[in-house]
């Protein structure tokens, strides 16, 4: 295969579709996303089939159990699937809301319209389940996509791509509006984030190598985040109980995940009150603490943490913990130490906790509630594509309306500039 041929005539599709897609009524693209769904539910034989070859070949590779795991389509996923496609069809489209409409002095009116990006391109790893997710966010948003699974998916995924194409045509919109790559080759990645003419953004969902690699090569503008090294803060004075079952659910409530909380950090005044019970929920749950000097006084039986602690996202059960003298020092070590994820304060100081909202440079930045709410289901937004560490255009939980941009229109009577 000529991949750069193969992938010139992909985008070429793509830019294509993506005006037809751009044009179309949001009943359409829902009328995609269910016929895609009764698709994928007549389907279940043939992906098992799919998935059962992908499976195969994994072991033979010697996938870990944690990618195998990712990997499979249990029934039960199949189902989380379908009800996916309909909770996206559920959603409001933002394609086409106008906000900001005001009358000038000149009499013309000027607002701002939501519009379509236009392609994007995602790459990502391992879980088939992401080419439903992905495709139906872009399609809702009324963008056209380009897929690119993990290898270890490719019979999964080319399944789920041919389920996708007949919602696609029963709704009359152009199949190439979804494209699942056909190619295991890392030089499809390396064209496709290299060519600006067929694809307007690249979303990478994967470890931290493949974005780094991703953003460093990339031609065509990046919605990234790199890791989650999220921080509790438990500020001077706050409700010790409040705050021990936001620390244990930050970190317990699931370890593979970037919102989880990987550094506590104690204002000093309430660590000999707090570390102790703390300490001892996390024995129970499994939990390793690594500590600094002041919090190994306390907890004498803990790992020393190193300078690297401190950046590190370990996605598994281990916590640094350190104490810190008041809410300035907890800013600033989140602020050098943190990757702009998610951070908390539990404290009962409102002016405090308007500070921390303020000076805390991070996508969300939360008051007396878990780590783990960061997420575009949680927040409200149905859905989401990904989570944003990014300053400009999309930062935090990336759902429908992350996916479109804005533009500005006037509304005239004939006005002409004097």
């Amino acid at each position: 295969m000529d991949i750069a041929q193969y992938m010139t005539e992909l985008g070429s599709a793509a830019r294509q579709a993506s005006r037809v897609v751009a044009a179309s009524s949001t009943a359409v693209r829902n009328q995609a996303l269910l016929a895609a769904c009764d698709a994928l539910d007549g389907a279940r034989e043939q992906l098992a089939l799919a998935n059962a070859e992908d499976m195969e070949r994994g072991r033979s590779n010697a996938l870990s159990a944690a990618l195998l795991d990712r990997l499979e389509l249990t029934p039960t996923r199949i189902d989380s699937m379908l009800e996916g496609l309909r909770q996206v069809a559920a959603l409001p489209d933002p394609v086409g809301s106008i906000s900001d409409l005001n009358v000038l002095p000149s009499g013309i009116q000027v607002g701002r319209m939501r519009v379509p990006l236009g392609v994007i391109g995602i790459i990502y790893e391992s879980r088939p389940n992401v080419t439903v997710e992905a495709a139906s966010l872009c399609l809702k948003s009324g963008n056209a996509t380009i897929l690119r699974g993990g290898s270890e998916a490719l019979a999964s995924n080319a399944a789920i791509a041919d389920c996708l194409a007949q919602g696609l045509q029963a709704a009359g919109l152009p199949v190439a509006a979804i494209q699942v790559l056909a190619t295991a080759d890392r030089a499809a990645v390396g064209q496709m984030i290299t060519m600006p003419e067929y694809v307007d953004v690249i979303v990478p969902r994967g470890g931290k190598g493949l974005i780094e690699r991703i953003s460093k090569d990339a031609r065509v503008p990046v919605i990234k985040h790199l890791d989650g090294v999220c921080h509790v803060y438990i500020d001077s004075g706050a409700d010790l109980a409040m705050a021990q079952a936001i620390a244990i659910n930050a970190k317990t409530q699931r370890y593979g995940t970037c919102n989880t909380m990987e550094t506590l950090l104690i204002a000093a005044s309430e660590a000999a009150a707090v570390l102790p019970p703390l300490a001892a929920a996390y024995d129970e749950a499994g939990v390793e603490l690594r500590g600094c000097e002041q919090t190994r006084a306390i907890l004498p039986n803990i790992l020393a943490a190193t300078e690297q602690d401190w950046y590190e996202e370990y996605l598994a059960p281990v916590l640094a913990i350190r104490i810190v003298d008041n809410l300035d020092e907890a800013i600033a070590h989140i602020n050098q130490y943190g990757s702009q994820h998610t951070d908390t304060i539990v404290t009962r100081d409102h002016s405090r906790a308007m500070r921390f909202l303020r000076e805390v440079d991070s996508s969300s930045v939360m008051v007396n509630a878990s780590t783990r709410f960061a997420d575009g289901f949680e927040y409200g937004l149905g859905a989401e594509i990904g989570i944003s560490t990014d300053k400009l255009h999309a930062r935090g939980p990336v759902g429908l309306e992350g996916l479109t941009s804005q533009k500005y229109i006037v509304l005239g009577e004939g006005q002409v500039r004097t």
